[in-house]
């Protein structure tokens, strides 16, 4: 079940579920999420069966990002999460994103799960891109778990970006 606004706010009330909060970003069923920090990659990066090694990354300076066509940089939410043992939730663009061009790449937020929250930002587009930090970038959409569910316990706890 998809938590809707009333609900939402409790959680945020009662167990820190956002932190940052902003009352403008709550919307009937999810919240927007804000820009806070933006990284560029700035290492060759592996995924493996059983190892991976992350790349490394530098934080962009300055109050607003100009993406490139092609240009892919991390997006850190200005938010915290605090997720609850039974909630997790799917982080979906903006329309206003895809709408200029550039792509979101998100992942579900576990239940358990403390921290900022990262995404991938591409510019698909042959134009230039400019966003503003603390702009709306996304939505957070908090669902229900039913059933047992175990806490996160990953390397990304905290809101570790790489």
């Amino acid at each position: 079940m998809i938590l809707g606004d009333c609900r939402i706010l409790r959680l945020v009330e009662e167990k820190k579920l956002l932190e940052n909060y902003s009352s403008d970003c709550l919307e009937s069923a999810g919240y927007d999420l804000r820009l806070g920090r933006a990284y560029k990659l700035a290492s060759d990066s592996f995924i493996g069966v059983k190892d991976r090694r992350t790349p490394k990354v530098v934080e962009l300076e300055g109050d607003s990002f100009t993406l490139k066509p092609g240009d892919y940089i991390l997006v850190e939410s200005l938010e915290k999460v605090n997720m609850p043992v039974n909630v997790m939730a799917r982080i979906l663009p903006r329309s206003s994103i895809f709408r200029c061009g550039c792509m979101l790449a998100t992942a579900v937020v576990d239940p358990g799960f403390n921290g900022t929250l990262t995404m991938g930002l591409k510019n698909a587009s042959d134009q230039e891109f400019k966003l503003e930090r603390n702009a709306k970038i996304a939505q957070i959409v908090f669902e229900e778990v039913e059933g047992n569910s175990k806490s996160y316990n990953g390397r990304y706890q905290g809101g570790k970006v790489v």
